[in-house]
């Protein structure tokens, strides 16, 4: 599929939607109508269409959309019809305990290689990839061509490393470590904080 100038925050929703297509298939089901799948994904029927319209005209009034080719097209779209290698540069416990999660797989990516300032120590947290010396990131990204990483290092030495991941070529990084990257306009940075997280949580609960 052509690359098509979609906002960043309807591709966070098509990924949603696609999770949804991917049970609806488990299920067997073949045709689903925007309210259900609205629904499903948590969203108001209206935005679901007006997120579907960037692949133009789709779907039968009346019989709503087939199941398994707008499945598809949000995977091509996403670029996940082929496993994109994913590298992971911090192997402690939170580094390692991602490493272990094998939902990675099922959605499109493979973490092939991890990296860590002490590679002998993470290798005995029973880590099934390789894990290899942090001074070893930029050759082997470099080399391998890969383009998504995974940050869990320590505050402190966050920015060094995602300076080091951009200069090998990642364009996109989700970040586990609790600061605030700078990076260039051309690099997507997805920021996980967890603390932050269970504080939002925690204003709701009384």
């Amino acid at each position: 599929m052509e690359k098509i100038d979609i906002p960043k925050k309807a591709i966070y929703r098509l990924s949603i939607y696609h999770r949804c297509l991917q049970r609806l298939q488990d299920n067997g089901q073949e045709t689903v109508s925007s309210t259900a799948l609205a629904k499903a994904a948590g969203v108001k029927p209206a935005q679901l269409r007006k997120d579907l319209a960037y692949f133009g005209q789709f779907g039968t009034r009346g019989l709503g959309y087939p199941v398994d080719t707008l499945a598809s097209m949000i995977r091509d779209l996403l670029g996940r019809e082929r496993l994109q290698p994913v590298v992971l540069v911090g192997a402690g416990n939170l580094g390692s305990a991602l490493l272990h999660y094998q939902g990675f797989q099922k959605e499109g990516f493979e973490v092939v290689c991890a990296f860590d300032a002490d590679p002998e120590t993470a290798k005995k947290r029973g880590i099934g990839i390789p894990v290899k010396s942090d001074q070893e990131i930029d050759s082997f990204v470099h080399a391998e061509n890969v383009k998504l990483a995974i940050l869990c290092v320590p505050a402190g030495f966050a920015q060094a490393v995602a300076n080091r991941l951009v200069a090998a070529g990642i364009q996109g990084i989700l970040n586990f470590s609790p600061v605030v990257l700078e990076v260039p306009e051309d690099v997507v940075v997805n920021n996980v904080d967890l603390a932050l997280e269970l504080e939002h949580l925690s204003f709701f609960v009384r």
